[in-house]
């Protein structure tokens, strides 16, 4: 994923994020524009060329941009090696087979394949070949010549093309040992591949699947596109197979399951994973934040382009489908933005559930009504009441159109809160005097694009394991402001994508994907009643305005629910319009406890997000290399 992008945002935005980054560099300066009065002199220059100026020197100059190159040659050795230190492979009883179905393979690249398995630093395997009625000499004489050379390399040649399932299966049916590997017959492994699984199985003794980061290599072995995944993300999957390879299973797992399926070729691992992972824990699937797989990069291959082969994406379709019909889902799959993504639409019962949308607000008149003509103009599902929460306001035209909706509205409801503002007590109070099954947390400055979004939410809160539904937020530019909150990002939270285009994929196209993240913003969230106060709602004495959305998540998940960001769900968000900045020494000082609040409570969460990867970057919001 090679891009750069620009994107123009507005002043207060870009005052306000180098505001925070001077006060976190500075030890969290209670007064920054005292402290840039007393210490920096002004040149007479205006304060956002002040403040430019002393966030700039932040960075050192000459730094190397971190580049995938870059990151092979100095990270990548660093985390072999303290791999290496903390445990030897050689010790282990653990044993591999590896399956490998071959069709008219490149001579050169399958060389180069079977000799990345017999280089393996961990030296219990053995390689189980078939190859699909080849018709290339070549591709059988260099079979031939490793078998004859390899007691523990097997090959079986089929004498008729039965296609990959049918040939995998053939493979699977001469394994001997307790896991098992797939391998593509032009892909290589690093050396330290099976070892690095071999720690992994020690570590978690219940496991029964593991997977590893990927990345490509071309023609002439250079290697590019690196895939850090996020830990077991299912509604990832169901949107695309963001596991690929490589793949360890327990062979018991792959025979209890009957191996591949025939029928869906170009998505066979697809399926294999979603039938093989379907009666497994989270904690029984580990990945493992490492390159252990290269994916060769040929013309017309799925790695180059996944148009391609353009009947994979119906195979995964099928795929899905089954998944869907065999557990008794209900739902049905379309085709995603891209090739080989994928839409999951779950179904609404017929009897719509009520849904209590809550919308706090002091005055504001003009963002309150874009924000209600917006919702009963461009919403769909149709069984709603909104709840509007009224902290103090004075504005006679908003007193005046809080009396309009009230008189013409049956779905319209006012509470009052004639407290000192608080974010977390304002929802939790409304909550409480909400009618509907489902609630959603809606800020006064959202606008409403698409007819659906509330539907789409809504049919995934309704599913049993899942738990606070976030939908897609754009600033009014069209870039992003929110595709779900990854978490450790300047130190408690960040949002994904954040300033990306409405348009662009994100990183590999999981900004047009259904899938399953730690926690989303309070701004636009969906979540059943039952779980809000099965979790306490939110935290009113502790995160009275910032990260209460997120430690509500953190705290819905951590009671084993999955929460879940949709881009199908898009919104307008007007952020920062109806807030004031943290610019004085008293919301600074409240700000800076909450975020202490935030790493004493979900540290580790907050150092090793699950829906994220440790070798992405723990400072901006791109996706880019840590």
């Amino acid at each position: 994923m090679n891009s750069f992008m620009v994107s123009k945002v507005p002043s207060f935005i870009a005052m306000r994020y180098m505001k925070q980054q001077l006060a976190v560099h500075l030890n969290h300066v209670d007064n920054l524009e005292k402290y840039l009065s007393a210490h920096f002199k002004l040149n007479g220059g205006a304060r956002i060329d002040t403040v430019y100026e002393e966030y700039n020197k932040i960075f050192s100059s000459g730094v190397i941009e971190k580049s995938y190159p870059f990151w092979v040659k100095h990270d990548e050795p660093l985390a072999i090696q303290e791999m290496q230190q903390s445990f030897n492979s050689e010790q282990s009883d653990v044993a591999y087979s590896i399956v490998l179905p071959t069709y008219n393979t490149d001579p050169i690249y399958l060389k180069e394949c079977i000799d990345s398995v017999i280089n393996q630093t961990h030296s219990k395997w053995e390689l189980c070949i078939v190859d699909d009625a080849s018709t290339n000499s070549q591709t059988i004489d260099v079979l031939k010549s490793y078998q004859e050379k390899y007691s523990n390399i097997k090959v079986k040649f089929l004498k008729q093309n039965g296609h990959i399932s049918k040939s995998s299966n053939e493979a699977l049916g001469m394994v001997s040992n307790d896991y098992v590997l797939l391998l593509d017959h032009d892909d290589t492994l690093p050396q330290h591949t099976l070892s690095f699984f071999t720690q992994a199985i020690s570590d978690n003794p219940k496991a029964e699947m593991f997977y590893g980061d990927e990345d490509k290599i071309d023609e002439h072995g250079n290697r590019r596109q690196p895939h850090f995944k996020p830990d077991w993300n299912l509604d990832l999957l169901l949107s695309q197979n963001y596991i690929c390879h490589p793949v360890v299973y327990k062979t018991s797992l792959l025979k209890e399951i009957g191996g591949f399926r025939l029928g869906v070729e170009g998505a066979q691992d697809h399926d294999l994973l979603l039938r093989a992972t379907a009666s497994l824990s989270r904690e029984q699937i580990v990945h493992l934040p490492y390159i252990l797989y290269h994916w060769r990069v040929i013309e017309n291959s799925t790695a180059s382009d996944a148009s391609a082969k353009p009947y994979t994406t119906d195979a995964g379709i099928e795929a899905i489908n089954n998944f869907i019909s065999e557990y008794h889902k209900d739902a049905r799959v379309e085709m995603g933005t891209y090739p080989n993504t994928y839409k999951v639409n779950w179904r609404l019962p017929k009897a719509l559930p009520l849904v209590s949308l809550i919308i706090p607000t002091r005055d504001g008149y003009d963002i309150l009504k874009q924000c209600l003509e917006s919702i009963y103009l461009r919403t769909s599902y149709s069984n709603i009441e909104i709840i509007v929460v009224d902290n103090q306001t004075t504005c006679p035209k908003t007193l005046s159109l809080f009396s309009e909706y009230s008189n013409e509205k049956d779905n319209f409801r006012l509470l009052k809160w004639n407290k000192p503002f608080n974010y977390s007590a304002i929802n939790n109070f409304a909550v409480s005097q909400a009618r509907g099954e489902v609630v959603g947390l809606i800020n006064n400055d959202i606008e409403v694009i698409n007819r659906e979004w509330l539907s789409e939410m809504v049919s995934h809160a309704l599913r049993t394991e899942i738990g606070c539904v976030g939908a897609k937020l754009y600033y009014p530019n069209n870039t992003i402001q929110h595709a779900g909150v990854i978490l450790g990002i300047g130190g408690v939270a960040g949002h994904s994508h954040k300033y990306f285009h409405r348009s662009e994929p994100g990183y590999f196209t999981r900004l047009q994907l259904v899938q399953n993240m730690s926690a989303v913003t309070g701004a636009c969230l969906v979540v059943r009643k039952s779980i809000f106060e099965e979790v306490g709602g939110l935290n009113e004495r502790d995160l009275t305005v910032a990260f209460n959305d997120v430690d509500f998540c953190l705290k819905v998940h951590a009671a084993g629910y999955r929460n879940l960001f949709t881009p199908w769900a898009e919104l307008y968000h007007h952020e920062s319009i109806s807030r004031g900045e943290e610019d004085t020494p008293e919301k600074i000082s409240r700000f800076n406890k909450e975020c202490d609040y935030m790493k004493e409570t979900w540290g580790d969460l907050l150092n090793a997000d699950p829906a994220y990867n440790q070798n992405l970057s723990s400072t901006h919001e791109n996706f880019g290399l840590d």
